[in-house]
């Protein structure tokens, strides 16, 4: 009996196209990495993925905006003085949508922000109508849809003031 001969060719044809539909099949098997958002202070920086994301599509509910705003679960702490500058930036798909800032929950801005970054002072963060000294502040970077006309993500961040030495 005789093996039917295939020349080498066609085997490594064969093998391309078996090793491509694995990874097609692997990559669909993957979630969309959700964009990110990175406060920076100086040299340090720390990048946060979504306490809540829905690909262009609301969160939900005001109840399900109040969890995604108070998730602690993936918060990112950043120490600064007041005498710092704060650099936010986000990715270009969260810009192209609009962003603004909540601080402990309440939005602060009237109308979302379409750049990619932006700068404060850090002393804008930690200052008080009471005259009460702000120690550390709960800040989200939400996202927002026009389309949509709702919160699409959530970033959440702590920024801690450092004591002065």
């Amino acid at each position: 009996m005789t093996a039917p001969f295939i020349s080498a060719r066609v085997r490594r044809t064969g093998v391309a196209l078996g090793a491509m539909s694995a990874g097609l099949l692997a990559l669909s098997a993957c979630d969309k990495p959700t964009p990110l958002a990175t406060v920076t202070v100086g040299t340090d920086s720390v990048h946060s993925e979504a306490a809540c994301y829905n690909h262009g599509k609301s969160v939900g509910t005001e109840a399900a905006l109040d969890k995604c705003l108070n998730d602690t679960s993936g918060r990112k702490t950043v120490s600064v003085s007041t005498d710092d500058e704060i650099h936010f930036g986000v990715d270009p798909e969260i810009a192209d949508n609009g962003w603004t800032f909540y601080i402990e929950g309440q939005r602060v801005e009237p109308e979302p922000d379409k750049n990619t970054y932006r700068t404060f002072p850090a002393e804008v963060f930690f200052s008080s109508q009471t005259g009460e000294p702000i120690t550390a502040v709960s800040l989200s970077i939400v996202e927002t849809s026009e389309k949509e006309r709702a919160v699409t993500g959530v970033w959440n961040f702590q920024l801690k003031k450092k004591s002065r030495s």
